[in-house]
C-alpha cells in the first residue's frame, strides 16, 4: 500500500513539474516571442523576462530582435547610359512585428529570400534610371537612401524594418574590365613613344647644339693656336736675328751642326763634292787640324 502511495506521488511530482515547466517560459532580452495555439497566433510577447502559457495546448516560436544582415551578391544592371555594372549589396534589417512576420513568411528562409528579391527589384529600378557616372560619385549616398526607403516600404507589411542597404562593390563586367585594360594599356604606350620621340628629338637638339659648340671651340682653339704659333716663331726668329747680327759666324756654325744633325741622323746617304758649301765647316776643321805644327820627340827618346 505504500509503495503504492510512493509510486503515485512520484507520478503526480512529475506531471506537476512538466505542467510548470511547460507553463512557463523565459523571453531573452535579444528576442521576441509569438504564442501559438495550435498553430495559430495569439499573442506577442516582447518584454524579456519570466511568461505564462497554457501547457500542452500552446507553443513558443522565437524572433531575434537584433538587427540582422543578409548579403545579396553579385548582380548585373544596366545604367541609363546603357553601361553594364556588377553590383553588390547587403542589407540591414529588424523583425518589428512578430505576428505580420510569421503570418507573411513564417520563417527565415522564405524572409530572406522575399528580401533579396525585393533589394534587387528596387536596385536595379533606382541604378537602371540614372548614369554609371552617378553611381561612382557622391550622388550613390543619396541613390542607397532611396533604395532603402523604397525596400522598407514593401517589407513594412511583412513585420520588417529595413535599416540600411549599401553597395558592397560595383564592378565592370569582366569582358568591359579587360577591353578598358586594353584600351588603356594602348594608350599609355602611345603616350610612352611620344615621350620617347620627343626624347629622342630633344637628344638630336642638344646633340647637334653640343656639336656646333664643339666645332665652335675646336676652331677657335687653333685659331688661337696658330696665333701664338706664329707670335713664337716671329719670336724666335727675332731672337735668331738679334744673334745672327751680333755674331754671324756663329750663327751659321750653329745653324750648319743642325743641317747636320738633320741630314746625317736619318740614314740617307748624300753625294756631295768635297768643295761642298755644305761641308764648309768640315773642311775649315781640317786644315786648321792639319795646319797645327807637330810636336816634336825630346832627345834621347
Amino acid at each position: 500500500m505504500n509503495r503504492r502511495l510512493l509510486i503515485g506521488g512520484a507520478v503526480v511530482l512529475a506531471v506537476g513539474a512538466v505542467a510548470v515547466l511547460s507553463t512557463f517560459f523565459t523571453v531573452h532580452q535579444t528576442e521576441q516571442a509569438l504564442v501559438l495555439q495550435f498553430g495559430e497566433p495569439q499573442r506577442v510577447v516582447t518584454a524579456p523576462g519570466l511568461s505564462a502559457k497554457v501547457p500542452f495546448v500552446q507553443d513558443i516560436k522565437r524572433f531575434d530582435r537584433r538587427i540582422l544582415s543578409f548579403d545579396s551578391g553579385n548582380e548585373e544592371i544596366i545604367a541609363l547610359d546603357q553601361k553594364r555594372l556588377v553590383v553588390d549589396t547587403f542589407t540591414r534589417y529588424r523583425i518589428v512585428d512578430p505576428l505580420l512576420y510569421f503570418q507573411k513568411l513564417n520563417n527565415e528562409a522564405r524572409a530572406r529570400q522575399q528580401i533579396g528579391a525585393i533589394v534587387n527589384s528596387r536596385v536595379r529600378q533606382v541604378l537602371g534610371g540614372v548614369p554609371l557616372a552617378s553611381v561612382l560619385t557622391e550622388e550613390r549616398s543619396q541613390l542607397m537612401r532611396e533604395i532603402t526607403n523604397r525596400v522598407d516600404q514593401e517589407l513594412r507589411e511583412s513585420g520588417i524594418e529595413i535599416v540600411d542597404v549599401r553597395i558592397k562593390r560595383a564592378d565592370l563586367p569582366q569582358e568591359n574590365s579587360v577591353a578598358i585594360f586594353n584600351r588603356m594599356k594602348s594608350e599609355r604606350e602611345r603616350e610612352a613613344r611620344e615621350f620617347r620621340a620627343q626624347g629622342a628629338q630633344a637628344a638630336t637638339v642638344i646633340r647637334s647644339q653640343a656639336e656646333r659648340d664643339r666645332t665652335i671651340i675646336l676652331a677657335e682653339a687653333q685659331r688661337r693656336a696658330q696665333i701664338l704659333r706664329g707670335e713664337g716663331d716671329a719670336e724666335k726668329n727675332r731672337v735668331f736675328a738679334e744673334a745672327f747680327g751680333q755674331d754671324p759666324e756663329f750663327f751659321g756654325f750653329y745653324r750648319a751642326m743642325q743641317a747636320y744633325q738633320q741630314a746625317l741622323e736619318t740614314g740617307t746617304t748624300m753625294v756631295l763634292s768635297p768643295d761642298s758649301e755644305f761641308f764648309r765647316y768640315f773642311n775649315d776643321y781640317e786644315r786648321t787640324l792639319f795646319s797645327r805644327p807637330q810636336s816634336r820627340t825630346p832627345a834621347g827618346r
